[in-house]
């Protein structure tokens, strides 16, 4: 890896000293210190993009004539010139980036930030906050920089699994795991990528009933699914993660009938990927057990809080996560782009739907 670059800026919010990329060590460092730091806001999740993709690595560490110090992971291609290049913390299907700051950012060296990245000579710049870190960048976002809303719903497990099971999970989720406990589901847990082949498995057999809900062509509906989530990344991830990366299977009658992915980093653990065969895994609510029992891990290792993940608000899914306890967060994201190729790639998408008569479910 070559040396970082290291520069001085100085914007109308105040200046700092940047080293781009960050040094592994200090992200590390500011992450093991920042308690609110996700899985993907790791060098970890930066390498897997790395090997997935074709990305290069612009992360800039920042120090503040305070002393304080900011990581910012992101990524840019590595095939393409700046002027067409996005430098993006994460891409699109990434997931959430943003700030790695022990204390918080707050809204001057937001501001920072943001003319840093207006700054840079990308196509597009952009940045994923995680729930409940957006507060100082709505404040300090300029105007040139566009929102794009997403919600997470995230379950706080302050007070440990019994807390959780008796004041959190609604009745009718505690109602499930036990009807699934009935139902004897052999669950088996994975921390090496054994597993990734069944999790592959039952994830297109969730293609397939996506396509059928969403009135999508089976080819088009595979090929739009594996484009978003190559097979190879579930596999760079449990490689890279390791022990914080637990791959649930739950199994019935010899089936595999649902999987989950779950990683963790420090006090925060992420639902990160699920599949089913829904056909024989609703029937003995698999993935109510297995978030149950997910969660119940979480809390036995001290973790604060379980984020299950982006939903549309009132969708099936959004209902299914709330019977957990998990509350809409707003983890937004900012871009500002040279040409306005978002709103052409939107406008493509829609005709699209409209040609094939598309379902949002």
């Amino acid at each position: 890896m070559n040396a970082p670059a290291e520069l001085l800026i100085d914007t109308a919010a105040g200046s700092a000293h940047v080293l781009t990329p960050a040094p592994r060590e200090t992200w590390w460092e500011l992450a093991a210190q920042d308690a609110d730091t996700h899985a993907t806001q790791t060098p970890a999740w930066l390498d897997c993009l790395r090997v997935t993709g074709r990305y290069r690595d612009a992360s800039r560490l920042y120090t503040f004539e305070d002393g304080s110090r900011v990581v910012l992971p992101l990524v840019s291609r590595a095939s393409r010139p700046q002027r067409l290049d996005a430098v993006e913390s994460w891409p699109v299907g990434w997931g959430i980036g943003g700030p790695v700051a022990p204390g918080g950012v707050g809204v001057r060296k937001a501001r920072v930030l943001f003319d840093d990245l207006a700054h840079r000579p990308a196509l597009r710049v952009g940045v994923r906050v995680r729930p409940g870190g957006g507060e100082a960048w709505e404040r300090a976002v300029p105007a040139d920089f566009r929102l794009e809303p997403h919600m997470t719903q995230v379950l706080s497990l302050d007070g440990g699994f019994g807390t959780v099971w008796e004041e959190r999970f609604r009745t009718r989720a505690r109602r499930d795991v036990r009807r699934a406990e009935r139902a004897h589901l052999s669950v088996q847990v994975d921390r090496t990528g054994r597993l990734v082949p069944v999790f592959l498995q039952l994830y297109e057999q969730s293609i397939e009933r996506w396509a059928g809900q969403q009135h999508e062509p089976l080819l088009l509906a595979r090929w739009r699914r594996r484009r978003e989530f190559p097979g190879r990344r579930l596999a760079a991830v449990a490689a890279r993660f390791g022990e914080a990366c637990a791959i649930w299977v739950a199994w019935h009658a010899g089936e595999p009938v649902a999987a989950i992915a779950v990683l963790r980093q420090g006090g925060q653990a992420k639902y990160w990927r699920g599949a089913m065969n829904r056909e024989l895994a609703h029937p003995v609510r698999a993935n109510f057990l297995l978030h149950q029992l997910a969660i119940e891990e979480a809390c036995e290792a001290g973790c604060q809080r379980y984020d299950m993940g982006e939903s549309t608000p009132e969708s099936s899914l959004a209902h299914f996560k709330s019977g957990f306890g998990a509350v809409a967060c707003s983890s937004p994201r900012y871009f500002r782009e040279r040409i306005p190729v978002s709103r052409f790639e939107h406008g493509l998408r829609t005709a699209v739907k409209r040609v094939i008569r598309f379902q949002d479910v």
